[in-house]
């Protein structure tokens, strides 16, 4: 430094102690300068009082000599001290220049800056907060400082500026937020560690509403709160905390529709149980403003619904905010915009805009149907997610198909494959849920089609018809007769109806493990569903087009097993047993023309429809069939059958020996096919039980029972069994390379 150079009002005395290495005679120094500028304060000479700071500023605190920059900060603390009151005056000037050296290289004179600055400050007190943005960016530097002294010096000078604001009313929140905002970011561990402490600080002032603000900072606390330091993620906590208090007290003020994507994007699982949880909270108060963030909240909630008892927690936050969730869902979303906006006073609706309170209008907020459906079919085609999650998928597209039906059947062409691939699943729950949300598109109001294009159908002949609406005009069947509507008993079925059936038959031809391990639960649980004359009817008809004869007898026999012995179809069994209307009787033609595929379940199914004498006449043409092993064995298990409580009243009918003469033929006809075995023993039992016809003599006619289906032509019947049993024969051969008709062989 230029010791010539004037730098009055300053004595030479004071440069020269200024600039000294020794910090007793820079103290000295400072000592001196507080003297003269108290003198100065008294003369009121703020001419002067300038000059003196602009000095210790630029000669000194700004100088390239270190011992210089050290006489220069202890200089302007003098200043400030020296000033009292007043100080606030010149705070910019006394600052600015401390602030610069808290970048300089010297650990030490940083030290000096945090300790120049503290004593500005202390003096200063609330009038340093104009210039509270220009402190917390310097101090915020510091608090990473690797220096410990230096990092202690900027905590005292931290500590100091909390008190001044926690005691000021005039703290300008709307100037700090942005400053606030970019440094929330920070990775390093002290930074961040500084920026949760002053958020809690700020939190706790009752004239400083940090909540109008939290959607600019939120980000930014749940990225902290995934930091690896355990205490930094504990005072995160406790900040968010402080928050959702806040939010449950006065929730009619906060800006849910800001917030909640910021929430959907934090997965990590440090910080997902806090996410839920805001989530939950947002979900219960803000209720429908949160409607267009649902295909977000989703794809966040899903995946945790699948964990295990180690984040039971966060499971149960995530199953909570997917059950409020799907509440806010009503009839009222499957309205169109056209017919929202009729019922909405003119001026009255910001279409396809969320606002920030819970009292917000229903027609105010839109539901995110189109993104809920895309995030619910990627969870189903993802292998990789969970059977929780799965079922808690299938839950939401069943629920959205029962309150927005016609705008969920614009997706369904979309959705059916992967629902008909659900059906493989491995657990049955998923399978029952999937079941149910193909059951309710088969049968939804909103799939239904014209009555004339269900009785006009040139493509599908032989599709299941079943008119749409009471007055709906009769539809022919395949069998020429003429069905009038369904009884009331029978739900009327869509356009999707069929096409089920007809993928799910083919689901079972691909996959016969799916047929072998799950066929009949499926089946079953689609009786209870969609009514188990509709299922029997429709899947007859499509068996009698496949062109897979082995498949079509697996299926007939599956069919036929699940008919005899399933209590879901008590009601179903009862109607074929008399067969004593009209529609009863189609129904038993149409199961016939299938069931031919399988000659054992047609024997059964006429044993069920007490058509004995139509059993007896089947079983004499066993004669000229190929009898194999599993041929056997059909019989063996149609023998159990007979003794099974399904067929009580057949065994009793065997005491009407006279007016039942073809059940016995018939019985004695199975006995004749079956080799000397348990099953020819049980049934061998059972004829030689059937009593002397003289002693069981009664005066009723005989043939009067079989009245009631009369009309039908058993002819006709036996004819198409040997069309059926013909082209399985042919089939048969040609997978054995033979072309002439073999002699029958008991395949044992």
């Amino acid at each position: 430094m230029n010791t010539e150079k004037d730098f009055s009002p300053l004595t030479p005395n004071i440069v020269r102690a200024l600039n000294d290495k020794l910090y007793e005679k820079r103290k000295v120094a400072a000592l001196e300068i507080e003297k003269l500028v108290r003198e100065f304060v008294a003369q009121n000479n703020s001419t002067q009082i300038r000059h003196v700071i602009q000095i210790l500023a630029s000669e000194f605190a700004l100088s390239q000599h270190p011992h210089s920059r050290k006489g220069g900060l202890i200089g302007l603390a003098a200043c400030s001290i020296a000033l009292g009151k007043d100080s606030g005056l010149y705070l910019k000037e006394l600052i600015e220049p401390v602030l610069t050296c808290f970048n300089d290289s010297d650990s030490r004179l940083r030290y000096y800056a945090c300790e120049a600055l503290y004593n500005i400050v202390k003096v200063a007190r609330g009038a340093v907060l104009p210039h509270f943005n220009v402190l917390f960016d310097g101090l915020s530097k510091l608090a990473a400082d690797p220096d410990p002294n230096v990092k202690s010096g900027s905590e005292l000078l931290d500590r100091l500026l909390k008190d001044i604001v926690t005691e000021s009313n005039k703290f300008d929140l709307v100037a700090f937020v942005p400053l606030l905002r970019e440094r929330i970011y920070s990775n390093n561990q002290y930074a961040r560690q500084f920026i949760i402490s002053w958020i809690l600080v700020l939190e706790s002032v009752p004239d400083i509403n940090l909540i109008d603000y939290l959607p600019e900072i939120l980000d930014g606390l749940f990225q902290i709160l995934g930091d690896s330091s355990k205490e930094i993620r504990r005072t995160c906590e406790v900040v968010l905390g402080e928050f959702l208090k806040e939010i449950k007290k006065t929730p009619s003020s906060v800006k849910y529709a800001e917030m909640a994507n910021i929430l959907v994007i934090h997965s990590n699982d440090l910080i997902q149980l806090t996410a839920m949880t805001w989530m939950r909270e947002f979900i219960q108060l803000a209720g429908r403003v949160v409607l267009p963030y649902s295909s977000g909240i989703l794809t966040a909630v899903l995946p945790c619904l699948s964990y295990d008892d180690r984040k039971k927690s966060t499971k149960e936050a995530a199953s909570a905010c997917n059950h409020s969730l799907m509440k806010l869902v009503t009839p009222e979303d499957d309205e169109d915009e056209e017919e929202l906006k009729s019922r909405c006073p003119l001026g009255g609706c910001f279409w396809g805009h969320s606002v920030s309170n819970s009292g917000t209008d229903r027609s105010q907020v839109t539901l995110d149907l189109d993104g809920i459906v895309q995030v619910l079919d990627r969870h189903l085609h993802d292998s990789t997610t969970g059977m929780m999650t799965r079922i808690a998928v299938l839950k939401w597209l069943y629920h959205l198909y029962i309150k927005t039906p016609r705008k969920m059947f614009r997706h369904t062409d979309s959705l059916f494959p992967m629902l008909l691939k659900t059906l493989s699943d491995e657990s049955d729950e998923v399978i029952l849920k999937d079941l149910e949300v193909l059951a309710e598109i088969a049968s939804s109001p909103a799939g239904q089609t014209d009555a004339s294009d269900s009785c006009d159908n040139s493509d599908n002949k032989l599709e299941l018809q079943v008119p749409v609406a009471a007055n709906a005009s009769q539809c022919v069947t395949e069998l020429g007769k003429l069905v009038g509507d369904s009884s009331p008993s029978t739900p009327s079925m869509n356009s999707y109806f069929y096409k089920f059936m007809i993928n799910l038959l083919k689901r079972f031809s691909l996959e016969r493990k799916l047929l072998e391990n799950r066929g009949a639960f499926i089946i079953r649980q689609l009786c209870l569903l969609l009514h188990a004359e509709n299922i029997f009817h429709s899947m007859a008809d499509i068996l009698l087009k496949e062109e897979d004869l082995k498949f079509a007898s697996t299926m007939v026999q599956t069919l036929n097993t699940i008919l005899l012995t399933s209590a879901e179809l008590f009601q179903l069994r009862n109607q074929l047993k008399d067969l004593r209307t009209q529609e009863s009787c189609a129904l038993f033609c149409c199961l016939y023309r299938s069931w031919c595929h399988n000659p054992v379940a047609t024997v059964s199914l006429c044993f069920l429809t007490q058509n004995y004498q139509h059993a007896y006449d089947l079983i004499q043409k066993f004669g000229d069939l190929e009898v194999t092993v599993d041929f056997l064995m059909e019989v063996d298990k149609l023998v159990q059958l007979i003794e099974s409580p399904i067929f009580t009243y057949l065994r009793l009918q065997l005491l009407d020996v006279e007016n039942n003469p073809y059940l016995i033929k018939a019985l004695y006809g199975l006995l004749m096919l079956l080799p000397q075995s348990q099953a020819f023993q049980l049934l061998s039992h059972r004829l030689r039980c059937v009593p002397n016809p003289e002693l069981m003599r009664t005066s009723k006619p005989a043939g009067a029972k079989r009245a009631a289906y009369a009309h039908m032509d058993y002819n006709d019947l036996l004819k198409h069994f040997d069309r059926v049993q013909s082209k399985h024969l042919e089939v048969r051969h040609q997978r054995s390379g033979r072309t002439d008709h073999p002699d029958r062989k008991l395949m044992l």
